[in-house]
């Protein structure tokens, strides 16, 4: 029997605790189109057994690596037997010739399959559909078989915690940058974890805590988490660069962002959308300057790019209630509907709003009633 639909009608976790209790064995998928991501999770008889995700740019390897499980010249050695014909997988390779041993391999693979499911749970919107079948085709390097019980608990318990770590880091562009030390400071030693020194390594006041994480090969939640303690104790301060002021000069984010908009109204669109594409070069964690991008695509009719612009604008600034209206009316020109209305439903709820943005309140309303009609009404016709 297929399971299928949309996360905003059963959520993601109640779609997690329906295949433990029925203790299915099969295939689940989920996929986001306004993440541009897409996951899948095997279960059997109701068990985690692996989990893969698009996004995921961390090879087992890679993994073993950072973790400092085995070494370049293991993995060499691995992979060259790989291309010299050897069918077995990297893991298997690295097991037989001792670079690693069974249990590190297995505690490796879950945690990496556990990572891909709090990262799915994670999400609200998007669609899952679950395949009844076997499960003898797993795209993994060992054996798991994780409860799927434990994976709600957990995850209920990240969902907790990210709530106070989100009032030091409200959203993963948060930048770490060593603080200023005081004369006469300094001099004492510093009791840290492990974790924490291989994280302050890796801090160069450039690099925000998704790009740390993709560094350290760990994942965003931990790097957060870890962040967040080091914010705490005062060894690191956090700098948000959706908040900094825009540079006066011709090459700034302000300069940019008005010639793309006076380009936009005056309808020369070629020029607009060079001036917008240049702001989100110089200044690729300003918000304003994606939600700028996304107005330019827009007018050029340049629909998917269009979300994904207003999509990036959204998440690195969470204030900006613009940017969610005009993401409802990419996402509608494409035909998406029930995203459409979503993302408009979002911007009404925003508080508070502009003045001009609540002029259009009304208009906005509308609009989000006309799409879930046209939603129900394609869904029926399909039917």
């Amino acid at each position: 029997m297929a399971i299928e639909g949309p996360l905003k009608e059963l959520g993601i976790h109640d779609v997690f605790q329906l295949l433990d209790l029925s203790r299915k064995t099969g295939i689940l998928r989920v996929t986001s189109e306004l993440r541009q991501n897409a996951g899948s999770v095997y279960f059997d008889e109701g068990n985690v057994v692996g989990a893969v995700i698009h996004s995921n740019p961390h090879p087992l390897g890679s993994v073993l690596l950072r973790a400092g499980k085995v070494t370049e010249s293991d993995l060499a050695r691995a992979r060259g037997m790989q291309a010299g014909g050897d069918t077995r997988r990297l893991g298997e390779i690295l097991v037989a010739i001792a670079a690693v041993s069974p249990r590190e391999l297995t505690t490796q693979v879950r945690r990496q399959a556990e990572e891909v499911v709090f990262e799915l749970m994670s999400w609200q919107e998007g669609y899952f559909s679950f395949e009844d079948r076997p499960v003898a085709d797993l795209p993994a390097e060992a054996l798991i078989r994780v409860p799927t019980s434990f994976l709600l608990m957990e995850a209920a318990r990240r969902i907790d915690e990210w709530s106070r770590i989100q009032k030091k880091i409200p959203h993963l562009g948060i930048v770490p940058v060593f603080a200023p030390v005081a004369d006469g400071e300094g001099t004492g030693a510093l009791d840290l974890l492990p974790a924490e020194w291989e994280l302050l390594a890796v801090v160069d006041g450039r690099r925000d805590v998704r790009g740390l994480a993709a560094s350290l090969g760990r994942a965003e939640f931990d790097v957060a988490k870890t962040v967040f303690g080091l914010a705490s104790a005062g060894i690191i301060v956090l700098d948000d660069p959706a908040r900094r002021p825009p540079e006066p000069d011709a090459g700034g984010l302000a300069f940019l962002v008005g010639e793309a908009e006076a380009r936009l109204v005056a309808g020369d669109i070629p020029t607009s959308l060079q001036a917008a594409e240049k702001a989100v070069a110089a200044h690729p964690h300003q918000g304003i300057a994606h939600q700028t991008l996304g107005r330019a695509l827009l007018a050029a009719r340049r629909y998917d790019d269009a979300v994904r612009a207003l999509w990036s604008a959204a998440e690195l600034d969470t204030t900006s209630v613009p940017a969610l209206r005009y993401l409802g009316y990419a996402l509608a020109a494409l035909g998406r509907f029930a995203e459409a209305a979503e993302a408009w439903e979002g911007w009404l709820q925003a508080a508070p709003k502009p003045p001009e943005e609540e002029a259009l309140v009304p208009m906005v309303d509308r609009l989000c009633q006309c799409a879930l009609t046209i939603d129900m009404a394609l869904r029926s016709a399909h039917e």
